[in-house]
């Protein structure tokens, strides 16, 4: 649906009227913030620990879950008349033998970039741009098992239609042949976890409050999803976010479509609100910088002179235009001023000096009364309207689509889902915190809604559990490469594109 600003005609010349106009009110929403991905507060947070202890606690998380679901499969499972039986380790299996065994998928790839790779080539002066690819031809990758015991070679056609990165834990049967690598039969994975029922988080927090008001439950509202705005402060980039404002507002469409807007009940904006103002430079740049400054006294730290307030400025107004009208949650992104490893912190509340005053006050938790304006990680888990929400900026699909041949993007995000795991890359190729007392990527429950910003397109679909599970799955594309804003029912869970776009006449 694109937005049309054309007047009707006579529409500019009609005499004053008498008629009195409905007024539009926006439809309410309910917020329910969780804290899944917050990390430790000041000298509690700690980068000292082995990121091994991470994978040793994913394994022990989803463990179960796995083993419960190569069970029921591989029950009545027959070869040449022998059942297969379960080994506790990797290391247990035997050549001849037919079993299965639980473990962590590893690749080994030869365009996967290797930290002591980078460390010993000295000479480089900037870091390489990232990879569009960590695979070359199909079959030069190596798949590996692992558990705490060492490490398995697989190998085996089905391998090759089974989507796989490193990190994921799964279960494979199969026997050891001749060459010490483990023959792969058929691959298992956790599969969806539990889905809450809608409205249970927020049933049993007033369950556990009977002094507080009876909550009310909104329906019929819409939520509008965002990605990828990339405010550069230049003039020449304004033009497009007033006309998506002006949207949001009401402002720039007829009644009709004014009556359509006033159903967004909530504004989410996926990352990447800021432009990369630092684009690695190349190596000829920096010498042609490093000539032209010798002799000159180096600077260190903060430089005043190189700063530019003018796209957190931009973004601060754009916020606090909408935020009377419509609350927002906002997700930090790779381009943002935060840190880059995941979970990444919610943007500093000073970086908004309008529309921070409708954020929780400080030191206090937030609630659903006041977090009209939520800045928070990335990733994040909320429930909108009793629905539960999943969401990245978009880091973890961009990793796995670089282990994988394929160029569907919603088949990586169903993998995701039924991997239980919000990043599974990370740490491998994807900075992280190096969580010790249990990996927060797991999914403890499965959302109703997952979406993923700074996509290439628009794209979605519904992925379905064992137990009738059923997801809705939302790729964000860029709005400055696409202008489109990706809007949900939040009663039918439908999707619908609304496309902002400069009319450029010839």
């Amino acid at each position: 649906m694109a937005v049309d600003n054309t007047p009707s005609d006579g529409a500019l010349l009609s005499a004053p009227s008498d008629t009195q106009h409905e007024t539009l009110n926006r439809s309410p929403s309910q917020y329910n913030p969780l804290n899944t991905f917050d990390l430790p507060k000041g000298e509690h947070r700690l980068y000292q620990q082995q990121y091994a202890d991470m994978y040793f606690a994913r394994l022990a998380a989803l463990k179960p879950a796995v083993e419960q679901v190569a069970a029921d499969a591989w029950v009545d499972y027959e070869i040449a008349g022998e059942t297969p039986r379960q080994v506790d380790r990797v290391l247990d299996v035997r050549q001849g033998d037919l079993c299965w065994v639980v473990g962590t998928c590893y690749m080994e790839m030869p365009l996967k970039p290797n930290v002591l790779d980078d460390i010993g080539k000295e000479h480089w002066i900037a870091a390489p741009p990232p990879r569009v690819k960590y695979v070359e031809d199909e079959g030069k990758e190596q798949m590996m098992l692992e558990d705490e015991s060492g490490r398995l070679r697989l190998t085996g056609g089905v391998l090759g239609q089974v989507l796989l990165v490193t990190g994921a834990i799964i279960a494979v049967v199969g026997t050891e042949n001749k060459d010490g690598d483990f023959e792969v039969i058929d691959v298992r994975v956790p599969d969806l976890p539990r889905q809450p029922q809608r409205w249970e988080r927020d049933d049993g927090d007033a369950a556990l409050n009977p002094k507080a008001p009876t909550p009310t439950r909104p329906q019929g509202g819409k939520v509008a999803i965002v990605s990828g705005l990339s405010i550069s402060g230049d003039a020449g980039d304004t033009l497009t976010l007033d006309l998506l404002m002006e949207y949001l507002l009401g402002e720039s469409t007829g009644p009709e479509d004014q009556a359509s807007t006033a159903q967004i009940s909530h504004l989410i904006i996926a990352g990447n609100s800021l432009s990369n103002a630092s684009p690695i430079p190349s190596r000829s740049a920096l010498l042609a910088a490093s000539a032209k400054n010798r002799g000159h006294a180096k600077k260190y730290g903060y430089d005043s002179s190189a700063y530019n307030a003018a796209p957190t400025d931009r973004l601060d107004t754009f916020l606090a235009n909408l935020l009377p009208s419509i609350p927002i949650t906002l997700l930090p992104g790779e381009h943002d001023p935060t840190s880059t490893s995941l979970p990444q912190p919610p943007i500093h509340a000073a970086m908004f000096p309008h529309s921070r005053a409708y954020m929780p006050p400080p030191n206090q938790p937030p609630t659903p009364t006041n977090t009209w304006f939520s800045p928070t990680t990335n990733p994040s888990t909320f429930d909108l309207c009793g629905y539960r929400f999943l969401g990245t900026s978009g880091q973890p699909l961009d990793d796995i689509y670089r282990y994988v041949h394929g160029e569907n993007r919603l088949e990586m995000m169903e993998a995701m889902l039924r991997w239980r795991l919000v990043a599974p890359t990370a740490p491998d190729t994807l900075w992280c915190y190096p969580f010790q007392d249990g990996d927060a990527f797991v999914m403890k429950e499965c959302p109703h809604v997952f979406f993923v910003g700074n996509q290439p397109k628009f794209e979605t679909g519904v992925v379905e559990g064992p137990r009738g599970e059923q997801v809705r799955m939302v790729a964000v594309p860029g709005f400055r490469e696409t202008g489109e804003v990706v809007v949900v029912d939040l009663e039918s869970l439908e999707v619908e594109v609304v496309k902002v776009e400069i009319f450029e006449g010839g």
